[in-house]
């Protein structure tokens, strides 16, 4: 696994700068909102906000902090799918997502216990992943990856329900999230 490809892709797929008037996140570039680069210290203009500097954001807020290395280390495509979920729906988002799978495919608590859904990696978490990983073997971890994009399309199709402005980016996260890990 190769967090700096991961992270290329997502930058490459995010684009440069963007302010359309139906995000709420306002000023991007390189998908990093203005809140989030200024909450690292960013004070320019989002139109000259480094690549680099995006880079190390990803890193840190949405590889190292949920510790997705963790996952990387046991089924890459899954690690690969959570990056990316995170980064367009948030980390604790994308390992609930993995969570909730988890406690639907252990036959009724029978191959591990449920897990408490807490949106955090932890030796909990990872414990079920190794016995879910080693109860349904390499065809598993493409299970798991269909049950995570059902999950992320669902909630991208409950968004624009919610709030219609967001019908603006629906089909290019259908047509370029789901299905589609970085």
């Amino acid at each position: 696994m190769n967090i700096d490809k991961l992270i290329d892709a997502v930058i490459d797929r995010e684009g440069g700068y963007v302010d359309h008037p139906a995000d709420r996140g306002g000023a991007t570039r390189w998908g990093i909102t203005v809140a989030v680069a200024r909450a690292h210290g960013w004070r320019g203009d989002m139109r000259h906000f480094p690549r680099s500097a995006a880079a190390t954001i990803y890193r840190r807020l949405y590889w190292d902090r949920p510790r997705l290395d963790a996952v990387a280390a046991r089924a890459p495509l899954v690690a690969a799918e959570l990056f990316d979920t995170g980064v367009n729906m948030g980390p604790a988002t994308a390992v609930l997502f993995l969570q909730r799978v988890l406690n639907a495919l252990n036959r009724g608590a029978t191959d591990y216990a449920d897990l408490t859904l807490d949106g955090r990696i932890g030796p909990a978490t990872l414990a079920a992943f190794d016995a879910f990983l080693r109860t349904r073997r390499a065809i598993g971890e493409n299970v798991l990856l269909k049950a995570i994009e059902a999950l992320q399309g669902a909630r991208y199709l409950t968004l624009a329900e919610k709030r219609p402005a967001n019908e603006a980016f629906l089909y290019g996260w259908l047509a370029n999230r789901v299905g589609e890990p970085a």
